[in-house]
This record gives C-alpha cells, sequence and structure tokens, in this order.
C-alpha cells in the first residue's frame, strides 16, 4: 500500500509541475510552440549560407508588433557578411577587417536580428520577409505565420572557419524561453515546379515555448457575467490584475507623460483606466435571451489599455455548448479540437478584416462585441448553477481572471448547492444539540 501511495504522489507531482504556467504548457494548445530551423545550405572554409526559418506552430498565440527579435550566441569566431530579408541592430566592432575593403554586416559574437519592414528595397527581401517580425497565429491566419531570411556567414582572419551552430537562442518576446538548437533532418526544397527536390547539407531545429507566468506575473485580462433572469451583473473579481493605481489614469485623462513619443521597436507598458480589477482588458459574458430551442449570448471585449491598440486579437473559450454553434454575428469562429478526441468545447473568435479585427486603445469605441446563437442539447442544457456560463476565456493567449463560480448568476429562488449544503448542516446540528438540551 505504501509503495502505490508513493506512486501516487509521485505522478501527482509530475503532472502538476508539467502543467504549471511557468513551464509553458497549454491543455488547449498542447503541440503550441515557435521553432527556429537553420538550414545549412552551402558550406566551404571560411564561407557558409544559412537559411533561417520561424515558424509560429501556435493555434491563437501570436506574436504582434513590436514584432520577434532573434539572437544567440556564437560558439566560435564567427560573423555575418550579408543578410537578406532581416538585419541585425548593431554592426559591432569589425576593425579585425580594416584592411579588407568591405566590412561584414555584423561582428558581434551575439548579434540581435529583426525583420525589414513591409516595403523594403526588393533587393533586400526573400519570400516570407518584410512584416515587422510580426508572426500570425495558425488558426487566424495561415498564410503569414512564418519568417524567414538567409545569411552569409564567415570568420575571423585568425579563425580555421568551420562552421559551428550557434547556442543560447532568444527570439525577444516576453513569455519565451527557447531551447538549444538538435540536429533533424536536412529540409528538402522543391524546384523547378515540383520535378526536383534539392536538400540543405544539414539542418537544426530550436523550440520556443510561452509561459504566461514569465511573460507577466500579474494577469493581463479579467471577465464578468450577466444574465437576463438575474437583476445584477458579476464584476471582475477585485485586484483581479494587481492592486497598484500608481500608473491607472481616470476616464477621459490623458496625463503628459501618455503624450510623449515611445520607441515603436520596444513594447510599451500597460497604463490602464483606474478601475477595482485594473485589467488592460475586461471580457463581459451576457446571456442575452432564451428561445424554445436556442439561447443567445453576447460577448464584450474592451480595451482598458490607454497605451496600445491590439492588433488581431483573438479570444478563446472554453463552454460545454460551443459544440452546438449555430451561428456567430461580426466575429471569425472557428471550433479548437486539441486533442482531435472529438470534443469540440473551445471555440476561437476574432475580428473580420478592416472591420473589427484592431481594439482601439481605451475610449469610447475602445470596445468590440458578438453574439452567438446556440442550439439547446436538451440532455446537457441547463440555466441553474452556472451552467450558461465559460469555463475559462483567454484573450490572445493569456489567461483572463473568472469570478468565484459561487458568484455566478443563477435562476431566481434557485438556492445554491454549496449555500444548501451549508443549511442542512447547520440544521442538523441545530436538532443535535437541542436533542441534547431538552
Amino acid at each position: 500500500m505504501g509503495a502505490k501511495l508513493n506512486l501516487v504522489f509521485a505522478v501527482t507531482i509530475i503532472l502538476v509541475t508539467i502543467s504549471s504556467p511557468s513551464h509553458g504548457y497549454d491543455p488547449l494548445d498542447p503541440f503550441g510552440k515557435i521553432t527556429i530551423k537553420w538550414d545549412l545550405i552551402l558550406s566551404s572554409p571560411g564561407h557558409h549560407t544559412v537559411q533561417v526559418r520561424l515558424e509560429n506552430m501556435q493555434e491563437y498565440r501570436h506574436v504582434d508588433k513590436p514584432g520577434w527579435k532573434l539572437s544567440w550566441h556564437w560558439e566560435s569566431k564567427q560573423v555575418i557578411w550579408d543578410m537578406r530579408g532581416a538585419e541585425t541592430t548593431e554592426q559591432g566592432n569589425c576593425s579585425a577587417f580594416a584592411s579588407s575593403g568591405t566590412l561584414p554586416h555584423c561582428c558581434l559574437t551575439r548579434p540581435t536580428i529583426v525583420d525589414l519592414l513591409p516595403g523594403a528595397p526588393f533587393n533586400s527581401q526573400v519570400s516570407n520577409c518584410c512584416r515587422g517580425g510580426v508572426l500570425t497565429a495558425m488558426s487566424q491566419d495561415h498564410t503569414n505565420h512564418v519568417s524567414v531570411f538567409h545569411m552569409t556567414i564567415g570568420s575571423f582572419p585568425d579563425d580555421s572557419g568551420e562552421f559551428t551552430m550557434p547556442s543560447n537562442f532568444d527570439i525577444g518576446v516576453p513569455g519565451y524561453s527557447c531551447d538549444n538548437a538538435t540536429t533533424v533532418a536536412p529540409t528538402k526544397y522543391s524546384t523547378d515546379k515540383g520535378r526536383r527536390k534539392t536538400q540543405a547539407l544539414a539542418t537544426w531545429e530550436a523550440v520556443c515555448v510561452y509561459s504566461q507566468f514569465r511573460s507577466s506575473q500579474s494577469p493581463k485580462c479579467c471577465v464578468s457575467l450577466s444574465a437576463f433572469y438575474y437583476r445584477n451583473i458579476v464584476p471582475c473579481p477585485t485586484c483581479s490584475c494587481g492592486c497598484s493605481s500608481s500608473h491607472c489614469v481616470k476616464p477621459g485623462e490623458m496625463p503628459p507623460y501618455l503624450e510623449q513619443k515611445h520607441d515603436p521597436e520596444e513594447e510599451v507598458p500597460p497604463v490602464v483606466e483606474c478601475t477595482k480589477h485594473m485589467c488592460p482588458i475586461h471580457i463581459h459574458w451576457h446571456v442575452k435571451v432564451n428561445y424554445r430551442e436556442y439561447w443567445r449570448v453576447k460577448i464584450t471585449a474592451t480595451n482598458l489599455n490607454t497605451m496600445k491598440n491590439y492588433t488581431d486579437w483573438n479570444l478563446v473559450v472554453l463552454h460545454p455548448n460551443l459544440k452546438s454553434v449555430e451561428q456567430v454575428f461580426s466575429f471569425n469562429y472557428k471550433s479548437l479540437t486539441p486533442y482531435h478526441n472529438g470534443i469540440n468545447d473551445t471555440g476561437m473568435f476574432w475580428g473580420v478584416k478592416f472591420y473589427n479585427d484592431v481594439l482601439l486603445q481605451a475610449g469610447k469605441i475602445g470596445n468590440v462585441q458578438t453574439e452567438l446563437l446556440l442550439k439547446k442539447d436538451m440532455g446537457n442544457f441547463s440555466f441553474r448553477e452556472g451552467w450558461a456560463f465559460p469555463r475559462r476565456i483567454l484573450f490572445n493567449g493569456d489567461e483572463c481572471v473568472m469570478p468565484s463560480p459561487d458568484d455566478y448568476p443563477r435562476l431566481p429562488g434557485y438556492a445554491s448547492s454549496s449555500s444548501s449544503a451549508v443549511f442542512s448542516f447547520v440544521t442538523i446540528l441545530f436538532c443535535f444539540l437541542l436533542h441534547l438540551f431538552v
């Protein structure tokens, strides 16, 4: 028995560990990651041609502006002579090549690479480049989730000139951590309209995963609830995203420091409107109408961050009745089945291009909303005990703080099971004590 208990305890610890947000595991996107693939195309002593490909393989989490900033550490004395599709942020000290007539593009031991901006000169471009480092989510936009650039790599004069794979990768986006590259099967390329295949001399791949805890120790969004049958609104929990009021502004105010210019290449810290929850993003779920065979829900997302417009935002919702969605108004919708086992209780919502795909910063029009029409599953459907409300909501891949289940709107005259249990216990205890003293 002792051995079994130890085994159960060990398994429990492992499950808790791998599901911890600090380790980057997301049960709604268990295979989500960003890969960095290096293809060695040509190689000779002191001269190597490399293609680097960043691919966002996450269902709903994307890399927004200011985009990725890829960096690594050279293991030997290597330099970047030329780049196409990207550039380094600094050249570094290239005095060792002063007599060569042409200086390398970058001589830093740890270079930082950024994607070229849209509209870059044509002779500097390659396929799948030049979007300012933005990588879209696979479910939201499958055509722009890859960035590619080419490099010509050389060596310092006193180095052997052999190609050495770098280490310590970082994509420069908060929340992501990357492992070192490992050797994988060489990438194959299709030429002559698919009639011939060539392949890289060697290929390495590094994997980067996201952790909400690494990104920010405080949540970034919260959820409030209401229903047509409940007279009160269940608000976001107090201090959902922290309690500090030193960096919040009253609605309609614009302090002088908000008008200052900021570096477009750096993420600006959020400055939120002063609320009890102090979250940059507020999601409201309202059970609107009850029909005979259908019910209707309204979802509103409000931007309370005075410093940011959320481009290509998305919402992920976990609710048992999403398998019976009949119609979604003004948003795009896709059912997510992360384990491909037929359980489709998770759905993804995002804005319509050029209509509401940008969630504007705090203000009168700083919100987007939609309505859902869901078919009732008579075997499961019920407004009792908060069934009509979501189990989880994520905004741009980050978990939102939900109200306590005990606070969910309930049908009039329907007491919660916990309250009934407490009342029953108190009643039995009272009768027992009465019996003792009579």
